[in-house]
């Protein structure tokens, strides 16, 4: 653990691991919107901070949401908190877990509180279709609660969007490297759609977004709000499929199932990280939410942070076939 510093307006990412929270600070400090003697990087595995970080006055704690006891300190010294969801489709463990961890960093002095969200949803609505929203829901009313009890406490909430990169999940686990001719889902591929959005994209403007905040608070215009970042275009999931066909030299086409026919499928069931029973079940939900154009809402605040315009899905998608 690096040695603490006297800055008095410090900010945290909890948990600063995996792709967005590493995503925020690799932009925060190599665009140096805020300097690494100002940041707090709390995870379960302090060690995996890059050295270069380290040796620029960065601090490391440890601390993880599944041991409530490590979070009671994780946040002094403290002022503003970046905090990352809970790595999981569940719904009130999920949401417990966030509550505990604005109430540890409030106990410790955090003013304002900047939760990454997800892109269901649309722009601000307060409910969904999707499963997996429920808890980012839930966490969103609860911090909108303490705002209004507290006016001395704010937050924002970005919702942030649904990754290029989690395609797979939304297309029956589509290897890209060996892709399958028919996608087997409870979705016909047409209607609204998604407006995809690259993950790193959304790292760089959630850092962007945070900087704004800590040099202006008062001029900040996202206060105790929720925030949308999307792509700058909806995509049908046929359309998806189908620039997918096209970079890989295939035809690659959707046909729709029914649920139970979908959730019997082999690779549905065995699927990484999602597992067979009811929590494939909850995740197919999110072909309800797509059905009613929760995913399709395009907002232009991504672009705007950017200051560029996002990159487009071809291209994205070329770099991550490339790269299977």
């Amino acid at each position: 653990m690096m040695a603490e510093t006297s800055t008095s307006k410090r900010l945290a990412i909890f948990p600063a691991s995996g792709g967005l929270g590493g995503g925020i600070y690799h932009y925060l400090f190599e665009q140096r919107l805020i300097s690494p003697i100002d940041v707090v990087l709390i995870s379960r595995n302090p060690g995996k901070v890059p050295e270069k970080y380290k040796a620029a006055g960065v601090t490391t704690r440890q601390a993880d949401y599944d041991k409530p006891e490590t979070l009671t300190h994780a946040f002094e010294g403290v002022s503003y908190l970046m905090l990352i969801s809970y790595a999981s489709i569940e719904h009130e463990h999920r949401a417990n877990v966030h509550k505990l961890a604005i109430d540890a960093a409030r106990a410790s002095g955090v003013r304002h509180i900047f939760y990454s969200s997800l892109a269901y949803a649309g722009d601000g609505q307060s409910s969904s279709a999707a499963f997996v929203m429920q808890a980012h829901l839930d966490t969103e009313a609860y911090l909108a609660s303490l705002s209004k009890q507290d006016p001395s406490f704010t937050y924002t909430s970005i919702r942030e969007g649904i990754y290029t990169e989690a395609i797979p999940i939304y297309t029956s686990f589509l290897n890209f490297e060996s892709p399958a001719e028919t996608i087997c889902i409870p979705h016909s591929g047409s209607g609204p759609g998604v407006a995809w959005a690259k993950r790193d994209e959304l790292a760089e403007a959630s850092a962007r977004l945070i900087a704004a905040y800590t040099k202006s608070p008062n001029l900040f215009p996202h206060t105790n709000k929720t925030v949308l970042l999307s792509g700058s275009q909806a995509w049908s999931l046929s359309d998806t499929v189908g620039l997918i066909g096209n970079i890989v030299g295939k035809k690659i086409s959707i046909q729709e199932v029914s649920l139970d026919a979908y959730l019997q499928q082999p690779h549905i069931e065995s699927a990484k990280g999602y597992g067979s029973g009811d929590r494939a079940l909850r995740m197919a939900t999110a072909f309800d939410a797509m059905k009613q154009g929760e995913t399709a809402v395009v907002s232009p605040l991504l672009a705007q942070l950017l200051g560029r315009e996002p990159e487009s899905l071809e291209v994205t998608l070329k770099s991550i076939v490339n790269g299977a």
